[in-house]
């Protein structure tokens, strides 16, 4: 997958602000009809980043509504046994993972197999389908166990987690290739906006890294490449120095906390990877309202420009390496504000693909 090259496409991040998984589904071929993606509606709870991959974790019942794991349940050694037992029968014996606890099912899988549907009835072929799970950091401090301890710090239930959101992404990868696309699976890690603060001050580069090289090394295992999104600042040498193949930055927001990196960065470039350009704010309705594309293009320039210079690497390099994209998803905007995010994402990736 070293040989791919992003062009500057448009990509889009993972929700929107609508109660139809059809007609979502129908909005994004319509913006992105290169590089679709499968749509998470957080009007349903049940499709929330952290809800959506609960179910099949030891532990879990659901009927609490809470983002819990119960280990003092009197079935868990058995529910935690059964897990393992199925992950070494996907992983080790060749069980199918298509039909396994770690593919997306029921209430919680509408947009994605919609997505598979629309996306089987277009005569036209995909350059590449993109997903999405959410990354270990985030679900590992966002679900509890019984005694309201965060489950990353559960040696047991942090493992089983992690597994859990390692083979969903295998598993929309394989759903992507036998399509004939490449996959590109996003690990969605707004936490790591956090890291380095009093809230996550035991948690190492090490923990995070490892941790998501753990998803990345299933992703890969299909073909597919895995990028990591993170919609505010963080440390980005953890992600430059990673094997991730996509990192995608709010360069609305924070360029200049990420060319702090020129040196990594162009070590990451010069492997073939790819940075997805958050150019489009997804933050207020007033700020997007307030944007225009060439206005946009304008920023985005010298921001490839900048990166140019502190880097030594060519423009033309930089944008045949380079996704154009939204800041963040656009789940808890109104509709024609998010309408307005995809308009624009399309808008400045035609014009730097026209250049």
């Amino acid at each position: 997958m070293k040989n791919f090259k992003a062009n500057g496409l448009p990509l889009l991040i993972g929700s929107l602000p609508m109660e139809s998984h059809e007609k979502a589904t129908k909005l994004v071929l319509e913006y992105t009809p290169d590089i679709p993606l499968w749509v998470q509606l957080p009007q349903y709870k049940e499709e929330g980043m952290v809800p959506q991959f609960l179910p099949g974790l030891p532990g879990f019942t659901g009927a609490s509504g809470k983002n819990l794991l119960d280990t003092s349940k009197p079935e868990f050694d058995e529910e935690f046994l059964a897990f393992f037992e199925e992950y070494l029968s996907v992983t080790e014996s060749g069980g199918d993972l298509r039909a396994s606890r770690f593919a997306l099912s029921g209430t919680r899988g509408k947009g994605f197999f919609e997505f598979l549907k629309q996306v089987d009835e277009k005569d036209s072929p995909f350059i590449a389908l993109k997903g999405q799970v959410t990354g270990p950091i985030t679900f590992g401090t966002a679900v509890k166990d019984e005694t309201d301890k965060d489950i990353f710090y559960n040696g047991q239930l942090k493992d089983a987690a992690i597994k859990k959101l390692a083979l969903n992404a295998r598993w929309q990868a394989l759903e992507f290739s036998k399509r004939g696309a490449v996959p590109i699976i996003f690990i969605d890690e707004p936490a790591l906006a956090g890291f380095g603060t009093s809230v996550y001050i035991t948690i190492t580069k090490e923990d995070v890294v490892q941790s998501i090289e753990e998803i990345i090394l299933e992703i890969h295992a299909e073909k597919g490449l895995a990028g990591v999104h993170v919609c505010a600042n963080t440390e980005w040498d953890m992600l430059l120095g990673s094997k991730v193949d996509i990192i995608s930055f709010d360069a609305y927001s924070f360029f200049d906390k990420f060319i702090l990196y020129p040196e990594m960065i162009k070590a990451y470039l010069g492997q073939g990877k790819i940075l997805a350009w958050g150019i489009v704010p997804t933050s207020k309705a007033e700020v997007i309202a307030a944007q225009t594309s060439q206005g946009l293009v304008q920023m985005l320039h010298a921001q490839m420009d900048e990166l140019a210079s502190k880097t030594g690497i060519d423009k033309e390099t930089i944008i045949s390496q380079s996704f154009i994209t939204p800041s963040c998803g656009t789940g808890s905007l109104d509709l024609d504000s998010a309408k307005t995010v995809l308009r624009l994402t399309k808008e400045v990736s035609k014009a730097f693909r026209q250049n």
